[in-house]
């Protein structure tokens, strides 16, 4: 097959050749594709596609989103018991490294001699650079934290295990370099990235979608992603601590100014993820869960009723099309807040849809905001590193009532009712908080176990409509698990395209497997 393909592509290389003249040339250029690209328009590219790839209705509704129990399935409930499609799967795993190589051509644009002048026109060369170094760590601490050994790539180390992203120098077939390799070099090069950002200079000097240019807003998710990277791994990396300490003196996001994400276009050419889902696409498939709802309106939990219930959620009376357009009014009754009911077989599901609430207006909408990261969890993060701070949690928990356009007399209100912090209670603020960011959740309940309201495989809970003479159900996990999967496999083509090294990999974690457990998983 091999030959054919070599042969085949021969014969139009000849014909390419012969049919060619200068004469031609002129003809063959085409005047709609640029010769050149800015550096923030790839920029731009790279981030959408991260933001596509992982928050749309197969790469995370169909898999972390009901996982944490934001979500539950209105229908093929098997994807709320750990059955995902592994094409989602695959999908997800390459929209990281799309994203990646995109942002290393940035790199290389900025640091080749011949290219570097030219790209300093859309901004300042060493902040271009630190911008994909930083963006680069985020999507490999993605991938490392869904997969854990995985290919990498780092801009400042050289080192032979790391060899993705090198076809141009003949690496075909990349190593997967080790967990803890990566995670000491993700903290190595946030750190070099942020002390490498030049203050008084822009990032790109139009376009910039996530800094707007601002180079100190650059550093202060630089360092607050180096927080969030070295907590999950102290204890474990070397240095790690050291690593939390100079992130927060050199500087973490201090407002929710400082939050970074993708905001969507308002319109329903470029709309965000899950609008195309229900409005355009037409799958009205999941919504928010039972589990989260009961703890927002205080019967699971420490807490009191929550008023970003109504933010992240529309009451049972509102249609689909009154969400859309945002046709529809909040109300203090909870009665009209009913999530779905997570983890049911698919023959119980048509019982349990009447009367259930849609996700919010706030989340359905065409130019919703997809985050990276939030000040609310820069935090919960200090609040931990704080031995639970009370302060903190404080802080954390009115950024993100304030970031869901809580009203202060409401947060002033929840505040008086609040729990002291401890780990317990910071981390289920912290869980609330990250609402609609599933892989960080994900993540850190396999780092903590907490919230402890998630419901596990086993457990039983209430039906929103007695069904057959049953008001109870148990959630019945697939894939023989019993416990929420500690990682993703590798995709399935992974041993057919790369087999000697996914070989290795799997040996090296303990497994191919989704209860292999992550070297930080101490749940």
């Amino acid at each position: 097959m091999k030959k054919r393909i070599i042969s085949a592509l021969s014969v139009i290389v000849i014909l390419v050749t012969a049919s060619c003249s200068t004469d031609l040339e002129e003809i063959n250029i085409d005047p709609n594709r640029p010769e050149a690209v800015p550096t923030y328009g790839i920029f731009n590219y790279a981030n959408k596609a991260i933001m596509d790839g992982t928050r749309g209705p197969f790469s995370s509704a169909r898999i972390a989103l009901p996982w944490v129990q934001y979500s539950a399935q209105r229908n093929y409930t098997e994807e709320d018991r750990f059955q995902f499609r592994q094409e989602s799967n695959t999908a997800l795993f390459n929209s990281y490294y799309l994203a990646a190589n995109n942002y290393k051509s940035i790199i290389d644009l900025n640091v080749d001699p011949a290219t570097k002048d030219e790209m300093s026109a859309y901004g300042n060369n060493d902040n271009q650079i630190a911008a994909a170094r930083i963006m680069l760590a985020y999507t490999f601490s993605q991938l490392v934290d869904t997969y854990g050994d995985v290919p990498y790539y780092s801009y400042g180390n050289s080192d032979p295990d790391f060899q993705a992203l090198q076809l141009d120098e003949g690496i075909l077939k990349a190593k997967y370099a080790r967990q803890e390799k990566i995670y000491t070099d993700l903290l190595k090069e946030l750190k070099e990235a942020s002390e490498m950002i030049v203050l008084t200079e822009v990032v790109f000097t139009k376009g910039d979608q996530l800094f707007q240019g601002n180079a100190e807003k650059l550093k202060r998710f630089s360092n607050s992603l180096r927080l969030r990277i070295a907590n999950r791994v102290k204890g474990i990396i070397p240095g790690a601590e050291d690593h939390i300490a100079n992130a927060i003196t050199s500087g973490v996001m201090l407002s929710n100014a400082d939050n970074i994400g993708l905001t969507y276009e308002n319109n329903t050419v470029n709309p965000s993820p899950l609008y195309i889902a229900f409005f355009i696409d037409n799958r009205n498939d999941f919504t928010i869960s039972n589990t989260f709802v009961d703890l927002l309106k205080g019967n699971l939990g420490n807490n009191s009723a929550d008023p970003r219930l109504q933010k992240y959620a529309a009451p049972i009376t509102a249609t689909l099309p009154n969400v859309g357009s945002a046709n529809y009014t909040e109300t203090e009754d909870l009665s009209q807040y009913i999530g779905m009911p997570y983890g049911i077989p698919s023959a119980l599901a048509p019982s349990q849809l009447p009367n259930t609430s849609l996700f919010s207006s706030n989340i359905l909408k065409t130019d919703y905001t997809e985050y990276f990261m939030e000040y609310a969890e820069v935090e919960f993060l200090l609040a931990e590193n704080n031995n639970w701070n009370q302060i903190n949690y404080i802080k954390g928990i009115t950024a993100s009532m304030d970031r869901w356009g809580v009203t202060s007399t409401k947060i002033a209100e929840y505040l008086l009712t609040l729990p002291v912090a401890s780990k317990e209670n910071v981390l289920t603020q912290k869980y609330i908080a990250l609402y609609m960011q599933p892989t960080e959740a994900w993540s850190e309940y396999r780092r903590t176990g907490f919230p402890n309201t998630i419901l596990k495989p086993g457990d039983s809970y209430n039906l929103n409509i007695p069904f057959d003479g049953e008001a109870t159900y148990i959630f019945q996990a697939l894939n023989n698990l019993t416990e929420m999967p500690t990682r993703l496999n590798y995709p399935v083509n992974s041993a057919q395209l790369n087999g000697e090294n996914y070989q290795e990999a799997s040996s090296n974690i303990g497994g191919d497997l989704l209860t292999t457990k992550l070297i930080w998983d101490r749940n």
